[in-house]
């Protein structure tokens, strides 16, 4: 990956390997439906103590990358994006301020002030984590923020909200901060997964690399962001014959647990409707052909819910078939509707 520089990992016992004969599935079922139009997006990226140098290299290498990312590829205005980070004091028109707990309080008490309900708010945390059997923290510069304490935070906030925690030990995160109209992505399934992660430049990468445009819509919603980067640690670490020390969860149907996108539980479905970038939904048209592949699109749609709502009464295989059936059906109906539009 250009510009950036991955920790190496000291190994563990335990091998988690990516389902790859699932990733078929997973790159059709990130289409279950068409992304809603966020009227703004917010951004709070947090960079937290680095410790040494060669980690404030690193994770200042992936801050800026990000920030690229976002204001180029995706074009969310500065102005929406708050940066608390050491180590400079500005970058693309975006002035940072001091990762501290003060910090982080004063900025999630603006996104709850500012964010409204149609919009999409997404906090990035990159750093190291820890966790002492009971909390889990992310470390700031001075006290840090145990996840209740962050989900506390993010509570109010009425936007939808995308919480990346791609610190070591961040598993615990995933159940604290889950919940309605929330995606939260941790680097680790385990607290026990507490060595540095390569989880966050794949996660950064995934916005500017067309391999993350799983359904080639010109656009990388969240949940493809986040399928590619986390085979891409997987697979970091078999390059390197090294046994992995992380394994990225994801959950978006609020019950704090990670599923398989592929299990029909619901997890990716919210992922894969959320973009941060500035493209919207057509509106209806007075177009006849776009029309009828809105009508169409609705009544795929209407028919996934069922189809989902009767999968523990079907053989796995027909449940299978039908879903792939119906998601590559609504992915290339997705593809017309923008190109008609």
């Amino acid at each position: 990956m250009s510009g950036t520089r991955f920790l190496p990992c000291r190994p563990c016992r335990a091998r988690p390997r990516f389902a790859w004969g699932l990733a078929a599935l997973a790159v059709v079922l990130l289409t279950t439906a068409a992304p809603a139009a966020a009227a703004s997006r917010h951004v709070l990226l947090v960079v937290g103590a680095a410790g040494s140098e060669t980690h404030a290299g690193s994770f200042a290498a992936w801050r800026d990358q990000l920030l690229d990312v976002l204001t180029t590829a995706q074009g969310v205005p500065p102005d929406r994006i708050t940066v608390l980070s050491e180590g400079a004091s500005s970058r693309d028109g975006v002035a940072f301020g001091a990762p501290t707990r003060e910090g982080v309080r004063g900025a999630l008490g603006r996104l709850a002030r500012d964010a409204g309900p149609l919009d999409v708010v997404l906090v990035v945390l990159l750093g190291h984590g820890t966790f002492d059997g009971v909390d889990a923290k992310f470390n700031l510069v001075g006290p840090d923020l145990e996840a209740a304490e962050w989900a506390a935070l993010v509570a109010p906030i009425k936007a939808t909200v995308v919480f990346v925690n791609t610190a070591s030990a961040s598993a615990p995160f995933l159940a604290r901060l889950a919940g309605p109209r929330r995606v939260v992505v941790t680097s680790t399934s385990s607290p026990a997964q507490r060595y540095d992660t390569v989880f966050a430049g794949f996660f950064v990468q995934a916005f500017a690399d067309g391999e993350a445009d799983l359904d080639k819509d010109s656009r990388v919603s969240v949940g493809e962001a986040y399928v590619y980067a986390s085979t891409r640690a997987v697979k970091w670490y078999e390059l390197r014959g090294q046994l992995a020390t992380e394994r990225a969860a994801l959950d978006d149907n609020g019950d704090g647990v990670a599923e398989p996108f592929t299990s029909g539980t619901g997890d990716g479905a919210l992922a894969s409707r959320v973009f941060l970038d500035a493209a919207a939904d057509p509106a209806p048209s007075r177009d006849p052909a776009l029309s009828q592949l809105l009508a169409r699109r609705e009544a795929l749609e209407a028919e996934l819910q069922e189809l989902q709502r009767k999968r523990e009464f079907m053989p796995p295989g027909d449940y299978e078939r039908e879903l792939e059936r119906v998601l590559v059906s609504l992915a290339r109906l997705s593809r017309e509707i923008r190109a008609r539009s």
